[in-house]
């Protein structure tokens, strides 16, 4: 078949403006833009808006400052859970008129917390903010975690448990490469949920890793992305991936010298264009 439509998420250009993202991004090639609610200047949406319709990129997977009923050690504040489903369907309403594919959500870190009392609240938070959403034409993607980042949700099977408490139709998985690539039997798992699908958010991880912020660009570190890719699509998966790196320039505690951030978005933005075209012409069919 031929390339997915590839995206690539805001904050992986973390310090650029959102109109130097829309400029490199549509200039790589890229069909998409992860847009991030924090690159929004005050004011400004309606001319953001008209500047990606005129890039011809497409909003894929959104998130807004508050994407979680509980926090965690990214997103902290708020730290009432009321508070924060509240800050959810503001995000909501604010990326709706850029017509995302979704808004992604997560579920905050149970750490310390009464796990079964945080998950029914979680489960009821993220219906009304589904409901919310629907009433707006927008989907919600959730995304699980790796177990050492915190999450109530970390595999796929857990996360389509999540999904079908919640009850929603239109909220669906977003699965992240950093997050599920050395769990038992994830391709299996890609297979068998495939349909509840909405995106793949890809990244790469170094050896020996550095902490959470320290990702590289897919095909840049161990990640098996080649067989990763050919399980999605020996399984039909036709949507969206999205560039998602995190790579600290000293803004979370540490200056990595060779922070992606550091890079420029230009440079950024066609390797990841350039780096995904070769993942996929070399993916590979893994035997069931």
């Amino acid at each position: 078949m031929a390339r997915p439509p590839l995206s690539i998420a805001s904050v992986t250009t973390y310090t650029a403006p959102i109109e130097t993202d829309i400029a490199a991004y549509s200039e790589a090639g890229a069909e998409g833009i992860g847009l991030w609610e924090y690159k929004l200047p005050d004011g400004r949406d309606g001319e953001i808006l008209e500047l990606i319709r005129d890039s011809g990129l497409k909003a894929t997977l959104c998130c807004g400052t508050v994407p979680s009923v509980f926090a965690d050690t990214y997103f902290t504040e708020p730290s009432e859970p009321a508070e924060r489903v509240t800050a959810m369907c503001a995000s909501v309403e604010r990326l709706a008129p850029f017509d995302p594919l979704a808004v992604l959500c997560v579920t905050g870190d149970p750490r310390g917390r009464d796990g079964v009392e945080m998950r029914r609240i979680t489960v009821e938070g993220l219906r009304t903010v589904a409901r919310f959403a629907a009433e707006l034409g927008v989907s919600l993607g959730v995304e699980p975690y790796r177990a050492d980042a915190g999450s109530l949700v970390t595999t796929l099977p857990d996360t389509v448990k999540l999904i079908d408490d919640i009850g929603e139709p239109n909220v669906g998985v977003i699965a992240d490469t950093w997050h599920f690539w050395d769990l038992p039997g994830i391709e299996e798992d890609l297979r068998h949920y495939v349909d509840r699908l909405i995106g793949i958010q890809i990244n790469d991880r170094r050896e020996p890793n550095r902490g959470w912020c320290d990702r590289r660009l897919p095909g840049d570190g161990k990640i098996d992305h080649r067989s990763i890719m050919g399980a999605l699509d020996d399984a039909g998966y036709t949507g969206w991936y999205d560039v998602e790196v995190f790579s600290d320039n000293g803004l979370f505690g540490n200056h990595f010298s060779d922070s992606i951030w550091d890079m420029d978005p230009y440079d950024v933005a066609r390797r990841s264009v350039t780096d995904f075209d070769q993942l996929w012409r070399g993916r590979v069919a893994t035997q069931r």
